[in-house]
Order: C-alpha cells, then sequence, then structure tokens
C-alpha cells in the first residue's frame, strides 16, 4: 500500500441533500461499497473506514482518499452528528490504514446570476 495520496483510490462522498444521520450513511454505503452487514451507526462506520478489507475495490492495495463534497448544508442542519462525523474521518485517518479524507470547500453554493 501507498503513502502517496496521489496513488489512492478515489471515492466521492457527496453529501448534498443529507438532511441526517440516516441520509448520511446511506451516502457511506453507496460511495465506500459498505457491505449489507453495515450497522449504520458511527461506531460501524469508524470500524469499516479501519477495516481495508470493506473497502471497494483496489483501494487496500492502493490506500483510500475520500473526497466529501455537499457537505455543508448537513453541517448546518445537524451541526452535533457533522462534528460526530468529522471526529470519526479524522480519527480513521490518523490509523496508519493508507486512508485520507478531504474535504471539499465551495461547489455548492450558486452562482449569481447575471440580472441581479
Amino acid at each position: 500500500m501507498t503513502d502517496d495520496v496521489a496513488d489512492r483510490l478515489v471515492v466521492t462522498l457527496d453529501l448534498s441533500g443529507v438532511a441526517d444521520k440516516a441520509g448520511f450513511m446511506e451516502r457511506c454505503v453507496r460511495a465506500l461499497e459498505l457491505p449489507d452487514w453495515f450497522g449504520r451507526n458511527w461506531d460501524a462506520l469508524a470500524d469499516s473506514l479501519t477495516d481495508r478489507s470493506v473497502w471497494p475495490a483496489d483501494a487496500a492495495e492502493r490506500g483510500l482518499l475520500i473526497v466529501v463534497t455537499g457537505w455543508r448544508t448537513y453541517a448546518k442542519a445537524r451541526p452535533d452528528e457533522w462534528e460526530i462525523a468529522q471526529d470519526v474521518f479524522a480519527e480513521a485517518a490518523d490509523r496508519p490504514a493508507g486512508l485520507s479524507v478531504l474535504l471539499v470547500l465551495g461547489g455548492t453554493r450558486q452562482k449569481p446570476s447575471d440580472d441581479g
């Protein structure tokens, strides 16, 4: 497994439209291709992020870069949940498992209209 972020498998976790923990967990299931038995709770997410055997194909060997987009609305609507999610991501990324998480700033606001 490589320590170079550029060589890692990139997975986008798009949180656009997510309003609660259930929606957040469903997006994680789809983006990270988590197994049917995934518990849809914070502990299960933490375990899955640090267990390369449940990562998407090729990520176990290459490492995994999760790019989180569209997260600001969820963070604003559910700040306590978002804080937990950030802690889960940070703790998992601090382990020597070849995982990095990138929060994308921007891209979630509409462009100003030409007539206003």
